[in-house]
C-alpha cells in the first residue's frame, strides 16, 4: 500500500510498517469493499493523506485533532474542521472563527479552506481519514485510528517542542500520551471544550489557544503562526 500513497517522505518513511501491517491491508481491502458496493467515501482518495503532505513531520509546529471527515457532500478534503473553497463554514469552525477573533482581533474569514494553517506546520489531523456520505462515523474502528496514533507518536518524539490544542473528550483521550510539560515533556498541550455549537459555551469560548500557541512557540525561538486566513481568489 505504501507504494502507491503520494505522501511527503518525511512521513512515508517512518510510517511505512504501518502501511505495511495487516490491520492497514484489512483496512484497505474494506475501503475497496465499499466502493465496489457503490458507496460513496469522502474525501476522495488522493486526499486521505492530504493533512500529511501538506505538513511535513519536520514542520509540525502545531496539532489540531478533529475525529471523523464531514459526510455531506464536497465538504472533506483531508484537513480537520476544514471545507473546501465555495462550501460554507460548518457550525464549529464558524465557532473557531469566532473565538479567533475574540483572541487575537482577527475578522472571522469569509470561508472555512484552512490550507493557510497547514501549509503554515498546522497539522490538521483527523482520528479517521475516511467517512461514508451522510453516514457519520461509519468508518470508525477499521483502523485508522490506530495508523492516526502512529502519526501523534511520531510527532511526540520530535525534539522540537510542539502545541496540541484538544478540543473535546474524544481528542483528550486520543493524544493522552503525549509528553506535556505537565508531565515533565517538552510539549504544550492546551485542552478545552469541543468547538461544537452544544459546547463551546462550556469553556471554548475564552480559551485563548490560538494566542496562548503563538506565545509558547515565540518563547521558544519558533516562528508564530499566522492564524489569519486570506481571501480566495
Amino acid at each position: 500500500m505504501a507504494d502507491a500513497i503520494k505522501l511527503h517522505p518525511s512521513w512515508l518513511d517512518p510510517l511505512r510498517p504501518e502501511f505495511e501491517s495487516p490491520y492497514m491491508a484489512a483496512l484497505r481491502s474494506f475501503l475497496v469493499g465499499e466502493k465496489e458496493a457503490g458507496k460513496r467515501i469522502f474525501p476522495k482518495g488522493s486526499e486521505w493523506f492530504r493533512a500529511l503532505d501538506l505538513t511535513p513531520l519536520e514542520q509540525v509546529r502545531v496539532v489540531i485533532l478533529g475525529q471523523d471527515p464531514y459526510h455531506g457532500v464536497g465538504q472533506a478534503h483531508g484537513l480537520c474542521f476544514s471545507v473546501k473553497p465555495g462550501v460554507a463554514a460548518p457550525p464549529s469552525l464558524v465557532n473557531i472563527y469566532k473565538e479567533l477573533e475574540s483572541d487575537l482581533g482577527i475578522p472571522r474569514a469569509r470561508h472555512g479552506f484552512l490550507e493557510h494553517w497547514a501549509k503554515q506546520g498546522v497539522l490538521l489531523l483527523n482520528s479517521v481519514l475516511t467517512v461514508q456520505m451522510s453516514q457519520a462515523a461509519s468508518h470508525q474502528g477499521r483502523g485508522w485510528e490506530k495508523f492516526t496514533d502512529a502519526v501523534i507518536r511520531l510527532v511526540n518524539a520530535r525534539t522540537e517542542p510542539v502545541v496540541f490544542l484538544l478540543w473535546g473528550s474524544y481528542a483528550q483521550k486520543k493524544a493522552a500520551f503525549v509528553d506535556s510539560i505537565d508531565k515533565g515533556g517538552r510539549h504544550l498541550v492546551l485542552k478545552a471544550p469541543h468547538p461544537s455549537p452544544l459546547s463551546a459555551h462550556n469553556g471554548f469560548f475564552g480559551c485563548k489557544h490560538f494566542s496562548k500557541a503563538n506565545a509558547f512557540l515565540k518563547e521558544r525561538g519558533q516562528k508564530p503562526i499566522d492564524w489569519a486566513l486570506p481571501e480566495l481568489g
